[in-house]
């Protein structure tokens, strides 16, 4: 595998932080809606950035 250079680092570890944001705060809305399919609907969107994350992460090796 090549060499990460410090600007894809850089515009990873940029994604890391939306995506983990955003994941954050879906999980967040998912609990305080009271419509049972939006809720869902903000766990799945909550779940998709959450694996978003980890493949970000895994690219960087952590």
């Amino acid at each position: 595998m090549q060499e990460i250079t410090s600007k894809e680092l850089e515009l990873i570890s940029d994604a890391l932080t939306a995506e983990g944001l955003i994941c954050k705060k879906a999980r967040a809305y998912s609990k305080t809606l009271t419509d049972v399919e939006l809720s869902e609907c903000m766990c799945k969107i909550a779940d998709e950035h959450e694996q978003r994350y980890s493949a970000l992460l895994s690219i960087i090796g952590g």
